[in-house]
């Protein structure tokens, strides 16, 4: 039995949750789409082996990762019998900008609600990520994850209706964010739009004392 590792990689470009997808070149599957991923080295841990994928399809390292879940249907992959410890990787947009070393050809990054066909089981992956994403978005920073050190609330509305596939109310949204007091302003504004917009900082540690007493984020 071989064991690789797959992982699911997020960000959000004009307003849609995206993920990175990579075209294979060999067989099984050649010229389909698949989630970025490979084998695990003698010697490597899983965690290893997927910060050491991630940096090679991206360039990126300083990213927030987490294991997902392991596959190992018999019939998942027509070579044998592999087992994938799936991971899912959430990357701002400021970050999101293909590896120069990666293949432009053969990676980009797609709406999650237009993927092509996948090779593998790597819908039914992808399927998984999506929801558990949608799910920590209530009681962790995963949304902060996804937008720059410094954020209008904006910004942040908009990370959070492309991950839960959704409008929001904006006034009853950032009634919800001041009442959490998660938020610091700065000094600073954001001038892309017609009127100039304050940029915030997340302050982790008022999350970590709702998150003690059990308050989530209800949007």
């Amino acid at each position: 039995m071989k064991v690789t590792v797959d992982i699911v990689i997020f960000t959000i470009q004009a307003g849609e949750l995206k993920v990175l997808l990579v075209k294979r070149g060999v067989a099984p599957y050649a010229g389909q789409y698949a989630i970025p991923g490979g084998f695990v080295l003698d010697g490597e841990g899983l965690d290893q082996a997927a910060l050491r994928e991630l940096r090679e399809e991206t360039g990126v390292s300083e990213v927030y990762l987490e294991q997902l879940y392991s596959f190992g249907d018999p019939q998942r992959d027509p070579r044998g019998r592999v087992v994938t410890v799936a991971y899912f990787a959430l990357i701002s947009a400021e970050d999101s900008q293909l590896h120069a070393g990666t293949d432009a050809a053969a990676a980009a990054w797609l709406a999650v609600d237009d993927v092509p066909e996948l090779a593998f089981d790597h819908a039914k992956i992808l399927g998984y990520a999506v929801e558990r994403l949608r799910n920590k978005l209530e009681y962790t920073t995963v949304g902060f994850q996804l937008l720059p050190e410094k954020f209008s609330l904006s910004q942040l509305q908009e990370v959070y209706e492309a991950i839960l596939g959704r409008k929001l109310d904006k006034r009853n949204f950032r009634r919800k964010l001041a009442l959490l007091k998660i938020l610091k302003p700065t000094s600073e504004y954001r001038r892309d739009g017609r009127k100039p917009a304050r940029l915030y900082r997340f302050v982790a540690a008022r999350f970590e004392k709702l998150k003690d007493k059990g308050i989530v984020f209800p949007f």
